[in-house]
């Protein structure tokens, strides 16, 4: 498909764009995300409470050889089980603040912080999706704890139903702590700003193409953002504050209608119904369970129906391309594309898909992965719809175009004129000025056949309606009303002297050579006009003429023209107007 560089410019320009915000977001991302330079997790004692009662001073209380050491990247399922950790906090700096920081909001229902109060007693500080964020010790988009200068031995209390846990933790100075807090805020502001832009894009495209896929769009870039917003605990942290029942079931709930949107979106841009209503209807069910299937989730909240939630999540994943290929190989010509494009985010997607799986830990690949795939996914996406829906919108236009216009010259068909032609008559007798028709006829189109043939008379025939074309103006009609025969509307006010004028340029026009056509052949143009209302005297009805009749009247009087070969151009009433008439000159 050949298409314009200038088509291309807005797609570098976004390329360019995109490339230059990771860019700009990749030192943010790695301090955002980066470990920490005091990492206590590994080979910290565990136990884990099979009966979730335990209490504090329990665990306090029990021998080491109770407790096993904490490997890198263990993960646990714990069901209705607590995970304790004891933290052996080395001596800190005393002049920073130091904190406890947690990188896994959205997959940890509680975490408790228990630090020795003096009093051989304990403090507890809390946090977790379980607990409203508002109500946190220190209210984050991630559980965090202030531990002081350290020096003392501090317990962990976690919990997370049905998604596996797996710990991963670190000490971090305030300074520390608020550097990443910045970049983090900066990279997401920035990431959903982008989306409700073009959220803001994809809507003025639904209103200017009529195209339902752009509508579908929207929801499913409002899913993304929303996933976003529940996966990073940004959401918690500003929008729900006070609903930890949300903040705990939101990510599974996005992530959930995130796949199913995205599925019909598919199966909407490659019209898989144009192929197979099964195949269709198949789609839109698989989507109508992700939809619904959050009440199911929430309401069993086990370890069967989180893996049928992976389950869900796998197939989209691998339906989607398949609906794609399929598509594009019966003819679909954006389909291949549109599996082009996902192919970031479904990249991006393995990695918190296998962290909710527990069969890999928590990283920066499980936490920002799906945020940079789908930062590079959306716009392409878009970029694709634009195209899509520009060259449908272009075949339409061609095709009410072939309504209204003649297949071979390009102009105006019969009704339309006709149309235009009663509004001209009525505005004309309405504010007491005239407008006028013109009947012109390629008077030597036989001739020409005759000599060059039809390819060239029918190239003629192009030519003459160009010709007629620029010697009129953009509110004035040119129509082909039959084979050689051509109608003009000029608009009013207009008077016969400007008729006659116009006339005279018609003739010249058509004497005009063109490479076009061969050197010697030359357009021969005959014509009659009339002006109107005060033309319609001469019809033989007595009562107002519609423009049927006028035109019947010009087409017959133009025959009687064609009888006297010196006589090009007749202005009605001047000369010989109904049949039998002699015939008269302008």
């Amino acid at each position: 498909m050949h298409i314009r560089s200038t088509v291309f410019f807005p797609a570098r320009f976004v390329l360019l764009l995109m490339l230059a915000s990771i860019a700009l977001w990749w030192p943010g991302l790695a301090s955002a995300a980066g470990a920490a330079p005091h990492n206590i997790a590994a080979q910290s004692p565990y136990w884990v409470d099979a009966s979730g009662q335990a209490t504090i001073e329990q665990v306090a209380q029990f021998a080491p050889t109770e407790f096993q050491a904490l490997q890198p990247n263990q993960a646990f399922r714990l069901g209705e089980a607590a995970l304790w950790v004891r933290l052996d906090l080395p001596p800190l700096d005393p002049t920073e603040r130091w904190h406890l920081l947690f990188d896994s909001s959205a997959f940890i229902d509680s975490v408790n912080l228990y630090l020795p109060d003096g009093n051989a007693g304990w403090k507890i500080n809390r946090a977790g999706d379980s607990l409203p964020v508002a109500q946190w010790s220190i209210p984050d988009r991630s559980p965090v704890f202030e531990v002081g200068a350290g020096g003392y031995t501090a317990w962990l209390r976690m919990a997370s139903k049905p998604t596996p846990l797996s710990p991963r933790y670190h000490l971090i100075s305030q300074s520390d702590l608020q550097s990443k807090r910045h970049w983090t805020y900066l990279m997401l502001g920035g990431y959903l700003g982008f989306g409700l832009l073009v959220m803001f894009l994809g809507w003025v495209h639904a209103r200017l193409y009529r195209d339902r896929a752009f509508v579908i769009y929207m929801v499913y870039v409002g899913c993304m953002l929303g996933f976003q917003l529940a996966f990073t605990g940004i959401g918690g942290l500003f929008f729900w504050p006070d609903w930890a029942w949300w903040n705990n079931a939101s990510p599974a709930v996005f992530m959930l209608w995130l796949a199913a949107t995205g599925n019909w979106f598919v199966a909407e841009v490659c019209a898989i119904a144009r192929y197979s209503q099964r195949a269709a209807t198949a789609a839109l069910a698989f989507s109508v369970v992700g939809l619904l299937y959050p009440v199911v989730y929430l309401t069993l909240n086990n370890a069967t129906a989180l893996l049928l939630l992976n389950l869900y999540g796998l197939l989209t994943v691998v339906i989607g391309p398949v609906m794609t290929i399929w598509a594009w190989r019966r003819g679909e010509r954006y389909a291949g594309w549109l599996a082009l494009g996902f192919l970031p985010l479904q990249i991006g997607y393995f990695f918190p898909a296998l962290r909710a799986a527990g069969l890999i830990t928590d990283s920066w690949a499980t936490q920002y992965s799906v945020l940079i795939g789908s930062a590079i996914e959306i716009p392409v996406l878009l970029y694709i719809l634009h195209h899509r829906a520009k060259h449908f919108n272009e075949n339409r236009a061609r095709l009410r175009t072939l309504e209204s216009t003649d297949p071979l010259t390009g102009l105006t068909v019969m009704p339309v004129l006709r149309l235009r032609m009663r509004d001209a008559m009525r505005r004309a007798e309405r504010y007491g000025h005239q407008c006028a028709v013109l009947v012109v006829e390629l008077a030597n189109h036989a001739e020409i056949v005759a000599v060059e043939g039809r390819e060239v008379g029918d190239r003629a025939l192009v030519i003459a309606a160009s010709k007629l074309s620029r010697v009129v103006r953009d509110v004035d009609t040119v129509c082909r009303m039959a084979n050689t025969r051509f109608t003009i509307l000029i608009e009013g006010p207009v008077a016969l002297p400007q008729i006659k004028l116009i006339a005279q340029h018609f003739v010249v026009k058509g004497l005009e050579r063109t490479s076009i056509l061969p050197g010697d052949l030359d357009l021969r143009f005959r014509m009659v006009s009339i002006l109107l209302p005060a033309g319609a005297a001469i019809l033989e009805h007595t009562e107002a003429p519609d423009e049927r009749r006028v035109l019947s009247h010009l087409e017959k009087s133009l025959d009687l023209l064609g009888a006297d070969s010196r006589k090009m151009v007749m202005h009605l009433p001047e000369g010989s107007v109904l049949p039998g008439h002699a015939v008269g000159s302008a």
